[in-house]
């Protein structure tokens, strides 16, 4: 079967899927984008996710490239196309394609779309949260507005590379009071000796994760105890629990940072009790 994407109004093959050389996107990585999980052929909290790309697209003063209404059949019917089970689709908006010039093109440019879907293998991601990842920090080098989900994802790439060339899943960011901010693709939790759950506060400083957003709802009805705020990584290596989430790998535990054991050095109790019940409490479109 042939994969499919969405680009700019039509539907056509991966393989002939492609984008001007002078898309916004390409020359000045000038657009959004948001990664939604499905699960079992449905899209996993689409309200939530289209309304942050509404945000960041706002605080970039992109136009939404159609009415909502259009865009969530696309989004379906991406995924229907592509028959994913289980997986992730992909959604980027950029300014659209004009002359190379830095300031904004006129206002007649169409912003560009492009839609994407992927299957995820289930199976392995079950494993790996049985086993638990490991995770490195490195100093945050990355612009002030990280709460805009742009594609100007290149620190990201690099602490990625640097996680993996270590051995370990991700990378979290390290500010200049060596306060934990957020990994290159999730949002950072640690669980204290005393049961609270502590993440960042959603300010300029993170991403407002959409699962972050699930997995503090499944806190409040397992009346378990949250706190908002920074903490630093002396406190991530003395918690009794750490992880990260995302929409791709839901609430994956941290058995590791820096090399150093988390807690007993194994998943623990509480992320994985998160994980369990994620999708009861995260809306199914």
């Amino acid at each position: 079967m042939s994969r499919i994407a969405y680009v700019n109004g039509q539907y056509v093959p991966r393989r002939h899927a492609a984008v001007h050389i002078e898309d916004r996107g390409y020359q000045f990585s000038d657009g959004v984008y948001e990664v939604c999980e499905v699960r079992e052929g449905r899209l996993v909290d689409q309200r939530r996710h289209i309304e942050r790309l509404v945000r960041s697209l706002g605080e970039l003063r992109i136009k939404l490239p159609m009415p909502l209404s259009a865009l969530n059949v696309v989004l379906h019917e991406v995924v229907a196309r592509n028959r994913i089970k289980n997986g992730i689709v992909y959604v980027q908006v950029t300014r659209g394609v004009a002359r190379r010039d830095h300031p904004f093109p006129p206002p007649s440019t169409k912003p560009a779309i492009v839609v994407t879907a992927n299957a995820l293998d289930a199976a392995k991601a079950e494993t790996m949260a049985a086993e638990g990842v490991a995770v490195i920090t490195l100093p945050d080098n990355r612009w002030e507005r990280v709460d805009i989900k742009a594609i100007a994802l290149l620190p990201n790439i690099l602490a990625k590379q640097a996680a993996r060339e270590q051995g370990a899943r991700e990378a979290w960011y390290v500010d200049k009071e060596n306060r934990i901010t957020e990994g290159s693709s999730s949002n950072a939790w640690i669980v204290t000796h005393d049961g609270k759950v502590v993440t960042r506060q959603a300010d300029h400083g993170i991403l407002k994760g959409i699962t972050r957003a699930v997995v503090i709802d499944v806190l409040r009805a397992q009346g378990l105890e949250l706190e908002e705020r920074a903490f630093t990584v002396e406190e991530a290596y003395a918690a009794r629990e750490a992880f990260l989430t995302s929409a791709s790998q839901l609430v994956m535990p941290v058995i590791r940072i820096n090399d150093r054991p988390v807690g007993n050095g194994a998943p623990g109790l509480v992320s994985a009790a998160l994980r369990r019940d994620f999708h009861r409490y995260a809306g199914l479109s």
